[in-house]
């Protein structure tokens, strides 16, 4: 039972679209897939002892950057066959984060991969290479990437494009709240306290109002996970990554969201779910719950028109929605000052 329950609790700490992501990416892209892409890649330092591959698949000379970011588990040779559609008109990049592909592997500690750190990283891509305010698109976890940008470096950037990457990692809402951000808070502020943070009025009302958040975090993922019984627990490595997230309540820089809601859920049905109907009901009224309730939370926060959702999208959304992906993007792109 103790086993049983921890697996309810962990997959309602863990965004479902990025658990799918994993799913798939374990299983579909461990074939080696020969790509038709010509782009030149280098590696660009971002700190001592620290560099990143970077991939160029041109562009016209001094068009607008356009700079691709992976979800977790991917290079930025994911977008090998999607980021040359772009290079009619813009000067196209694509950068694989630290710890992955042919990047540096800093050791594993909460500073090296923090959100905070991996932004810092996409900044120091852009100032090495003199990009001039490049559009920034990100998969997935990289929503974290953007969101730090749009919001500490805002002036480096013409505009953020999130691909099923505007979860709670990518914008936190302050309405809902986020069960593993509000968790983090929580940890963060007792991790303070004891590296020797003062214990004053400041400091209780602070902690107060993260415990506060995260008991009605609580309460809600009570209900949530009495109607996910059945599921097992997602893989280790999302929940190791989750842990860096970060809270963005306000992007500053143009942006817009491409969501996949409700997603593609046949790849969680495979293996042990995949005769459960009750249990695959229970995921797609939760999936389509958790992206609808999202997706307002970030088309509310925006100006103008920012938000599109596809329906039964897969979570890789530029994979199985290409056309419709390039189209919006090009879209929004073509209006940005």
């Amino acid at each position: 039972m103790q086993s049983k329950t921890l697996g309810y609790f962990l997959i309602a700490l863990v965004d479902l679209g990025a658990v799918l992501g994993i799913v798939e990416h374990g299983r579909a892209d461990r074939v080696v897939r020969v790509s038709t892409s010509a782009a030149s890649a280098k590696m660009v330092a971002v700190e001592p002892g620290v560099r990143l591959e970077v991939l160029d698949w041109g562009g016209p000379q001094g068009a607008t950057p356009l700079v691709f970011l992976a979800g977790l588990g991917d290079t930025a040779h994911v977008y090998d066959d999607f980021a040359p559609r772009f290079t009619e008109k813009y000067h196209v990049y694509g950068i694989t984060r630290r710890g992955f592909g042919a990047s540096s592997k800093p050791e594993p500690t909460d500073a090296n991969y923090s959100a905070d750190r991996l932004g810092e990283d996409v900044v120091a891509v852009i100032n090495a290479l003199h990009l001039d305010r490049p559009v920034l698109a990100g998969h997935s976890i990289a929503g974290e990437e953007l969101s730090y940008v749009g919001t500490r470096d805002p002036q480096q950037v013409a505009g953020l494009i999130y691909l099923d990457a505007a979860d709670g990692y990518g914008f936190y809402d302050p309405v809902r709240g986020d069960i593993q951000i509000d968790l983090l808070d929580v940890k963060r502020r007792l991790d303070a306290f004891r590296a020797g943070e003062i214990y004053d009025r400041a400091f209780v009302e602070g902690l107060r109002a993260s415990t506060l958040q995260l008991n009605n975090d609580l309460q809600r993922e009570d209900e949530r996970i009495a109607e996910l019984a059945g599921v097992p627990p997602p893989p280790a490595i999302p929940l190791a990554v989750w842990f860096g997230m970060e809270k963005f309540t306000k992007i500053d820089a143009p942006a817009m969201a491409i969501f996949a809601c409700p997603h593609d859920m046949s790849p969680a049905f495979r293996g042990p779910l995949e005769h459960d109907r009750m249990a695959q009901a229970a995921l797609k009224a939760n999936d389509l719950k958790r992206c609808t309730d999202q997706s307002n939370a970030f088309e509310r926060a925006m100006p103008a028109d920012p938000v599109v959702r596809i329906a039964d999208a897969n979570h890789y959304v530029y994979r199985s929605n290409p056309d419709v992906v390039i189209r919006a993007m090009n879209d929004f792109m073509e209006k940005l000052p």
